[in-house]
């Protein structure tokens, strides 16, 4: 599925310390299934948003995040820029493959979760 078609993909936010922690973790682990989609920022710098297949917000249920249908919102993701809204791309669609797997990022989150709690703990 390419971003902008028809049917729009859901988008799961989190904090952006763990939604950069869990950027990294897939693109470590290369053989993921199809590796890190699209991720958006927003201009507070208080969240990422990862862009995952349509209907995911049906059985999203990752504590600390949340997974919201875009139903497109009244725009087309390809035409999202740092301009537009405040929200711009970490990682645009042309730069990465498709959406992100659900299970890739939920298991990517759930390791980062762990990494950031025990990084605090040793201060």
């Amino acid at each position: 599925m390419a971003v902008g078609t028809a049917e729009a993909p859901d988008l799961v936010t989190v904090p952006t310390r763990q939604g950069l922690e869990a950027v990294d973790i897939i693109r470590r682990a290369a053989s993921l299934a199809g590796g890190v989609g699209p991720v958006l920022h927003d201009g507070s710098g208080d969240t990422l948003g990862f862009l995952v297949p349509p209907g995911t917000a049906d059985a999203w249920d990752m504590p600390g995040s949340a997974c919201t249908q875009t139903n497109g919102r009244g725009m087309r993701f390809d035409d999202v820029s740092p301009a537009a809204g405040d929200t711009g791309w970490l990682l645009p669609p042309e730069a990465v493959g498709p959406v992100t797997d659900p299970d890739v990022l939920r298991a990517a989150l759930g390791e980062a979760a762990r990494l950031i709690e025990a990084a605090d703990n040793c201060r």
